[in-house]
């Protein structure tokens, strides 16, 4: 089965194929753009990118997995959107995994510190044990982020490093495809109904529509 991931949680668009089979899970390709202003304009190329390399078409993709974020409001719902309107017309399951598990499976083993960027002068933050997540995603300033780790990973993790005092992995910015599609495989090969794709925003959108009709003043 061809199973295709997106994550649009970060500053990168991502787009990858992998193979699933009984006993494997093959990386057929992954295209990743940095450019946190054009996650809209950018992922519907890098997924006709990534399958024309591959050979195949939308129609031969038996699932879909998304990374839920935690991201910011804008990127985050081009991902997800996009994932459920592909799997609603191609009639495929869609499963969501949090993006910041991809980067902790990354990591490898070990006691890991995930960190992405979350705008603002904070991070979103979970920790990891040999690739499991033992805390919950959460988002805070650097310095408020109770560092319980031997290293950090994630864009993040870079950008604050002189705060979190740890030796920075900087191989891994970004939530890989592969590694999304991997944290689904039992969902994929049981071929389990999909998941409603909530994002994992952690706080509120930066624009919030007004509740209250302003008054106007006759002329």
């Amino acid at each position: 089965m061809l199973v295709l991931a997106l994550d649009t949680s970060t500053p990168a668009v991502t787009a990858a194929l992998a193979e699933v089979g009984d006993h494997h899970l093959t990386g057929l390709g992954e295209r990743r753009t940095v450019d946190p202003r054009a996650h809209g304009e950018l992922l519907a190329p890098q997924v006709q990118l990534v399958l024309s390399e591959a050979g195949a078409r939308p129609a031969d993709l038996g699932a879909i997995v998304a990374g839920l974020g935690p991201g910011p409001f804008t990127g985050l719902r081009v991902g997800l959107a996009t994932a459920a309107s592909m799997g609603q017309a191609l009639g495929i399951p869609t499963y969501g995994i949090c993006s910041l598990d991809a980067l902790g499976r990354a990591a490898g083993p070990g006691r890991v510190l995930v960190a992405t960027d979350a705008r603002r002068r904070e991070v979103y933050f979970a920790t990891y044990l040999d690739g499991k997540r033992i805390t919950d995603p959460d988002v805070a300033k650097p310095a408020d982020v109770r560092v319980d780790a031997d290293r950090a990973v994630g864009e993040g993790a870079v950008k604050y490093s002189e705060i979190f005092g740890l030796p920075i992995d900087d191989r891994v910015l970004h939530p890989p495809g592969e590694a999304l599609i991997a944290l689904a495989l039992d969902k994929i090969r049981a071929g389990a109904p999909g998941d409603p794709l909530t994002p994992l925003y952690l706080r509120r959108p930066d624009a919030v529509a007004a509740t209250q009709r302003k008054h106007v003043l006759p002329g």
